[in-house]
C-alpha cells in the first residue's frame, strides 16, 4: 500500500487565500483611498476588477489572472508544502547505554604496549571502546566525560558514528586533572531516570580514584541503585611497568592509585560488574564481553522523512512576478489602465 502523500504543514495559512478579493470587494473605495499604507496588487486587482466592468472582457482579465495566481502561490508556500515519504522503522531493541570515560591527567601515562610499543592509556581506550561503540547497532548510546567534572558530551542517541566522533576527539586535561567518580555517575542516573528501568545501563572506565567532585563514589553508586541504573565498572592500567631513572631501571606500579574497593563496590551495589584490564588484550575481551547484553525489546518506532516543497510555488511566483513586471514595461497600453 501506497502511504507517502502530500499536505500543508501550515495548512490554517490558506484561509488568507480570499483576503485581498474580500478586502476589495466590502470595504469601501473611498476608505482605501484615505489608507496610509497602500499595497501595489491590491490597487492593480481593484483597478483590474473595477475596469473589468467598462471595458472588454479580455482586458480585465489580462491583469487579474496573474496577480491572482501569484497570490495563491504565495500563499501557498507559506503554508508549507511538503512531501512525505512512506513510514520508516528504527531501531528500538536495545538498552539505553550511557558510557563514561575519564579523560583525567593520568590517562595520558604510557603503559600501554602494542606492537612492542608503549601507549597511553587514552589511546588504547579510545581504539577499542570505539569499535565497541560501532558495534551496538540496537542500542540508544550516549557519552560522559569526566575529569575533575563530569559532562555529557552526547546524549543518547542511535548515532553511534558520532557519539564515536566525540570520543576520539576529546582531549585529556580539558574536565580537570583530578577524577570525579561520583559526579559522572550522578550525572549518568540523572539522564537515565527517565528510561525504561530495565534498560539503564552504565560502563564507567577509570584509572584512579574520586578525587573530585561532590558525591562520593559509594553514595553515588547507593542513589544507583535506588533509580534502577546497573553500572558496569573497569579499571584500567598496568600492574607494573619499568621506569628508567638515569643511571638505573625501576619496576613500578603505574595503576597504584586505582581504587578497585571503590569501583567493585559501584558494580556489586547496583546489579553490574567490575573488570580490571591490564593491557589492551583484556581491555577487548572485556568489552567483548559487554557486547554481549541481551537486547531488551522495545515497541516498534517509525518516522516519516519529509520533503519541503515550500521554494516551487514560491519561486514560480517570483517568476511571474518579473513577468508581469517585464510585460507591463514592455506593453504599457495594456496595463495602463490596471495600474492607474
Amino acid at each position: 500500500m501506497v502511504t507517502t502523500m502530500f499536505n500543508f504543514d501550515w495548512p490554517l495559512v490558506l484561509m488568507f487565500l480570499p483576503l485581498p478579493f474580500l478586502i476589495i470587494l466590502l470595504i469601501p473605495r473611498s476608505k482605501r483611498e484615505d489608507a496610509a499604507l497602500r499595497v501595489p496588487f491590491y490597487q492593480r486587482a481593484e483597478n483590474a476588477i473595477h475596469e473589468g466592468r467598462t471595458l472588454s472582457h479580455n482586458s480585465a482579465w489580462i491583469t487579474i489572472i496573474p496577480l491572482a495566481l501569484i497570490w495563491i502561490l504565495l500563499v501557498g508556500a507559506a503554508a508549507k508544502p511538503q512531501w512525505v515519504g512512506d513510514a520508516i522503522s528504527i531501531p528500538t531493541s536495545g538498552r539505553d547505554l550511557l558510557v563514561a570515560v575519564d579523560i583525567s591527567g593520568s590517562m595520558e601515562l604510557e603503559d600501554m604496549v602494542i606492537d612492542r610499543k608503549q601507549t597511553s592509556r587514552i589511546v588504547v581506550v579510545k581504539d577499542v571502546v570505539g569499535e565497541f561503540l560501532e558495534r551496538r547497532l540496537n542500542d540508544r548510546l550516549g557519552l560522559i566525560l569526566f575529569g575533575s567534572q563530569a559532562y555529557l558530551q552526547s546524549p543518547l542517541t542511535f548515532d553511534r558514528k558520532t557519539v564515536n566522533r566525540l570520543l576520539q576527539e576529546a582531549q585529556l586535561g580539558f574536565a580537570g586533572k583530578q577524577t570525579a567518580i561520583g559526579d559522572a555517575i550522578g550525572l549518568s542516573i540523572k539522564r537515565l531516570k527517565d528510561r525504561p528501568e530495565s534498560q539503564r545501563v552504565v560502563i564507567l572506565l577509570t584509572d584512579g580514584a574520586n578525587t573530585a567532585g561532590e558525591v562520593e563514589p559509594r553514595k553515588a553508586a547507593d542513589l544507583a541503585k535506588q533509580a534502577g541504573v546497573k553500572i558496569y565498572t573497569i579499571g584500567v592500567g598496568a600492574d607494573e611497568m619499568i621506569q628508567n631513572n638515569g643511571f638505573f631501571r625501576q619496576r613500578i606500579n603505574p595503576s597504584v592509585d586505582l581504587d578497585v574497593e571503590s569501583l567493585q563496590y559501584i558494580a556489586d551495589t547496583t546489579g553490574g560488574k567490575y573488570f580490571r584490564a591490564r593491557n589492551p588484550k583484556d581491555l577487548a575481551r572485556i568489552y567483548d564481553l559487554l557486547d554481549q547484553l541481551e537486547p531488551i525489546e522495545q515497541d516498534e518506532e517509525f518516522f516519516r522523512p519529509t520533503r519541503s516543497l515550500f521554494y516551487w510555488p514560491l519561486g514560480i511566483a517570483l517568476l511571474l512576478s518579473f513577468c508581469f513586471a517585464s510585460l507591463s514595461t514592455m506593453f504599457p497600453i495594456l496595463f495602463s489602465r490596471a495600474v492607474n
